[in-house]
């Protein structure tokens, strides 16, 4: 009998398997499955999103400036604008992006848009669950960001500006809750920022109201903000006068800082016609969602007696005022209330345990979402489709194949295309709306194609020999009929008219 006891212990001893490392435990656990869902959501989301009209011209300045080493201060692509005063704001991403192009052509341009996409929702979700506590309701965070950024995933420069502000949350929450030294990696952050879009006005306006928030010590029923200890706010004021010294580390100057601010108010044909830079339909669901969001961080706290900062209610109300006015900001709209939201719905499912995960599973769950991703993930052959279907290209070849040459009136959209592959013809106007519209060029182009002038007037006064137009334009019915203007070629996409 003895000896069947010791044999039991000794059984007891040797059988237990030998712990997982806590790396690999961490690298299956299920808040990385959440992380590679949500980056798998990406993937899908972007897949046929590869020929944005922007993302020629971004490719051509980025390539001007990797090849000459000088960042063009004045139009060149356009005949209407050419010479006149222009800078590439975006100078940094733009090489960026032409480099990633000339590693791997349209693939490398196509793995780019799903990665930086995928870093900055997976990125969202970290903040979301380091903001709320709760691994799993950050999902929910990291679900709104990614249909807030659903406005936005395109190959061009402020996918690189709206991570960075990401990492600005993150970079704040961090100072504030771990170790306030990380306040001080903010200048580095913004001295990159600036070089690379123009959305590091946004991060100073939230540092601004971090900041203030900081000194405030109120209570206002369930509305409350606390004070910050002195050595925190000092190093903030203090990461904070660095970060807009930070913003002359930039190869043009204080005009490039200034830039977001000489914009605004200046730019009404932009801000009336250009698409994206219209208010949101709130019948459509980044429109609900947007009012959905917003109506719960105020309902939330009144319906479950919870408290919300001084600091939480001024992002919130920003976001939702700029997203209210352009549907382009529904981007930044989810980027800042994610964390928000989840906070308040922190205690609304239970807390994720790493004593209960099921690695294995996780495991086999990530490996799927992996395949997966990689299976939808386009080939060279859909990219070049994608391109032919959004582009004039066709259209193009006809153009050389004829012989047509002079001035060309062309479709706005086809801009960027007809900068990037052919050059040599100089555009009407493009996706750059600000020089465009400081020339007048973008207002009496527009009052042209919608045919609310005479066609005519502006074909004489810029001496117009063949137009290059989207086949459903407006102005495409009436050419056919003013003399001396003939129909010469059309596809499903484009339409190609010149003098007789």
């Amino acid at each position: 009998m003895r000896l069947e006891v010791v044999s039991a212990a000794a059984a007891s001893v040797v059988l237990p398997l030998k712990p997982t490392p806590r790396a690999l435990r961490l690298a299956f656990s299920f808040p990385s499955f959440l992380s590679v869902l949500l980056a798998l959501l990406v993937v899908v989301t972007v897949r046929n999103r590869f020929n944005d009209p922007d993302m020629w011209y971004h490719l051509k300045i980025g390539e001007i400036i990797w090849k000459s080493g000088s960042i063009p201060r004045v139009d060149v692509f356009s005949f209407t604008a050419n010479g006149h005063p222009w800078m590439a704001q975006e100078w940094l991403s733009q090489v960026v992006i032409y480099g990633v192009y000339k590693l791997g052509s349209y693939t490398g341009l196509m793995l780019w848009l799903c990665v930086l996409p995928a870093l900055l929702v997976v990125a969202s979700y970290l903040l979301c669950w380091l903001y709320s506590g709760n691994a799993k309701v950050a999902f929910l965070g990291g679900m709104l960001v990614w249909i807030s950024s659903t406005v936005g995933l395109a190959i061009r420069p402020h996918l690189i500006g709206y991570l960075l502000l990401v990492c600005e949350l993150l970079i704040l929450h961090l100072g504030r809750t771990r170790d306030s030294r990380w306040f001080l990696a903010l200048p580095a952050l913004f001295a990159l920022w600036v070089n690379c879009h123009g959305s590091f006005f946004f991060g100073l306006v939230v540092l601004a109201v971090v900041l203030c928030c900081a000194f405030l010590d109120v209570r206002w029923g369930l509305l409350i903000a606390r004070a910050w200890e002195k050595r925190e706010r000092k190093t903030l004021a203090i990461a904070s006068m660095l970060s807009l010294a930070a913003l002359l580390l930039n190869p043009i100057g204080l005009k490039l800082a200034l830039n977001p601010l000489a914009a605004m108010g200046k730019l009404p044909v932009n801000l009336s016609q250009v698409e994206e830079w219209l208010p949101p339909h709130f019948n459509e669901s980044r429109g609900f969602v947007l009012l959905a969001v917003t109506g719960l961080i105020m309902l939330v706290p009144l319906l479950r007696r919870a408290e919300l900062t001084v600091q939480e209610l001024l992002l919130t109300a920003m976001a939702f005022g700029f997203a209210a006015l352009h549907a382009r900001m529904i981007f930044v709209f989810g980027i800042l209330t994610a964390p928000i939201l989840c906070r308040l719905l922190a205690d609304s499912w239970d807390r994720y345990e790493p004593d209960r995960d099921r690695p294995l599973l996780n495991a086999i769950l990530i490996a799927v979402s992996l395949l997966t991703a990689l299976l939808v993930f386009p080939n060279r052959q859909n990219l070049a489709l994608q391109v032919e279907n959004g582009s004039p290209v066709k259209a193009l070849d006809f153009i050389r194949r004829a012989g047509i040459s002079g001035r060309m009136v062309n479709e706005y959209i086809f801009g960027g295309y007809l900068i990037w592959a052919a050059p040599q013809y100089k555009v009407f106007i493009d996706g750059r709306g600000d020089i465009f519209e400081l020339t007048g060029v973008l207002s009496e182009y527009g009052e042209w194609i919608t045919v609310h002038a005479d066609p005519r007037i502006m074909l004489d006064k810029y001496r117009i020999d063949f137009c290059l137009l989207a086949g459903n334009s407006p102005v495409t019915h009436v050419l056919p009929f003013l003399p001396g203007w003939k129909l010469v070629y059309s596809d499903k996409l484009a339409t190609v008219f010149a003098r007789r």
